[in-house]
Formats: C-alpha cells, sequence, structure tokens
C-alpha cells in the first residue's frame, strides 16, 4: 500500500509541477521536452504504484519495472522481430502503397473517368476489415514479409490516394489561369504548381499511413508468419502467459511508431516550410 500512496503523491507533485512549467514557460523549448516526458514518467510511475500496491497478477497487468527487465533480456529476440515486421513487411509496405497512390493520383487527375470510377471502389475496398482480407493475402503472397507488405499496400493505399487527389485539386482557378497564360503544359503546370500545393495534403496522409503500416504488418502476422515477427512473438507469447514480453513488443511497436510518424513530420516541416502550418508564431 505504501507504493500506491508514494505513487499518487509524486503525481500529485509532478502534476503541479507541469502545470506551473506550462504557465510560467509557455514558449520555452525545453517546456516543450519537459512536460511530456514528464507526464510519462508519471504514468509509468503510477502504474507500477497501481500494480504494487493492489498486488495485481503479472497476467493481468505486468509492472513497468517487470516490463523492462524482460526487455533487457529480450534484446535479440526483439530486433529479430522488429526487422522481420517492420523494417522488411511495414517498411516495403509502406513505400510500395504510398508510391503507387501518388502515381495512381496523378492519373485519376488526369482523367476524369477514373475520378468517377476509381474512387468510389476505393473507398469500399477501403472500408473491407483487415481480418478479412489478411488470411486471404497471407495465403496469396506466402508465410514470409512479403504477404505483410501487401496488406500493409492495401491499408495505406487509399488513405494516401484520397488526401492525394484533393492536394492535387487544392489549387484555385486564378492560379491555374496564370499558369495557362504562361502556355505551362500539364508537366509544368503539375511540377511547378500543383504537386507543391498537393505537399500538405500528401504528407497528411502519409503521416496517418505510419500508424497503418505498423497496424497492418503486425496483424497480419497473426494469420501465418514464420518463427519471427512481432505478431507472432505476440500470439505465441501470450499463449506462454508471458505477459512482460508482450508488453515488451507493444514498447517496441509504439517507439517505432512514434519515430516513424516523427521523422514524417520532420521531413514534412522540411518540404512545406513555406505553408501557413510551418511557419512559427
Amino acid at each position: 500500500m505504501s507504493a500506491l500512496i508514494s505513487a499518487f503523491v509524486f503525481w500529485a507533485a509532478a502534476t503541479a509541477l507541469n502545470g506551473w512549467i506550462a504557465r510560467s514557460y509557455p514558449s520555452a523549448r525545453w517546456a516543450k521536452l519537459f512536460v511530456p516526458a514528464l507526464f510519462g514518467a508519471t504514468l509509468l510511475i503510477l502504474w507500477e504504484g497501481l500494480v504494487r500496491g493492489l498486488n495485481v497478477s503479472p497476467v493481468i497487468l505486468p509492472a513497468p519495472s517487470a516490463i523492462a527487465a524482460r526487455f533487457a533480456e529480450s534484446t535479440e529476440v526483439l530486433w529479430g522481430d522488429f526487422a522481420q515486421t517492420i523494417l522488411k513487411g511495414a517498411l516495403a509496405g509502406y513505400v510500395i502503397g504510398c508510391g503507387a497512390a501518388v502515381l495512381v493520383a496523378i492519373a485519376i487527375d488526369r482523367s476524369p473517368f477514373l475520378k468517377r470510377g476509381l474512387l468510389p471502389v476505393g473507398n469500399f475496398v477501403a472500408a473491407l476489415p483487415i481480418v478479412g482480407i489478411a488470411p486471404i493475402l497471407v495465403m496469396w503472397f506466402g508465410f514470409d514479409w512479403q504477404s505483410k507488405a501487401a496488406v500493409v499496400v492495401m491499408m495505406v493505399f487509399f488513405p494516401v490516394l484520397v488526401n492525394m487527389v484533393a492536394g492535387l485539386a487544392a489549387t484555385d482557378q486564378l492560379q491555374r489561369d496564370l499558369m495557362a497564360t504562361y502556355s505551362a503544359s500539364y508537366r509544368q503546370t503539375l511540377a511547378k504548381l500543383r504537386l507543391p500545393a498537393a505537399m500538405p495534403f500528401l504528407f497528411n496522409g502519409l503521416k496517418i499511413a505510419t500508424t497503418l503500416a505498423l497496424i497492418g504488418a503486425i496483424v497480419a502476422e497473426f494469420f501465418g508468419s514464420p518463427t519471427r515477427g512481432m505478431g507472432f512473438r505476440i500470439s505465441t507469447a501470450v499463449g506462454q502467459l508471458d505477459m512482460p514480453l508482450v508488453w515488451s513488443e507493444i514498447a517496441v511497436a509504439a517507439l517505432a511508431g512514434s519515430g516513424f510518424f516523427g521523422l514524417m513530420a520532420l521531413i514534412e516541416k522540411a518540404v512545406t516550410f513555406w505553408h501557413p502550418s510551418q511557419r512559427r508564431r
């Protein structure tokens, strides 16, 4: 019980400190990093105190300290699973799916027939449940990373496609008329006007797709995988009641997803520095 009381005391003190920093240093760069870091540490300490104070079974919810210890013991296994699921399945599917979506969006922009015919079909396919698509693609492409990449392609293609099509249509008529007065061809107009204008929309879709890629690759491994991979490890660890390993895999997925999203946000900031959303206030 003392662990539980200590956790709540720390939570109250950290909350008060965070509130004071947020009010006193609202625009300081160090505060923008320190506040969320302290908040995350507070959640972990509160989690530890609740598990220890209430004697929660590790099968129900292991303590963060137990998860950290299991993480340290399983770094080799976790790295192998990360390489199989993220570096092979998720990343390959993400690149293929997003690249294909951009090319198809340009084709749709050129063809009203495709815009009227393909987008409704795309909305239908995007609504299909992953648990129904994944087993089929595993049977088509085998049990290795290729089938996981195929699932990721299905998941990321249409969100990026819809955002890219909207981005290509974001320029107004006056801008397009100005390019026409310069006798600019479609390729010139696309390169100089429409693609730059579409970048904020494209990166919005790419950031959404980072999360979908991880989810798709991990879920697909539940329906068939070699003896490695994050989804495979989670399913087998649950069967063995090794919940600290399950939470270790979840932590790796969360860190990978956050890093992937942050990388895309940095690239967006560098590419769309001219956009109002990226300007400093």
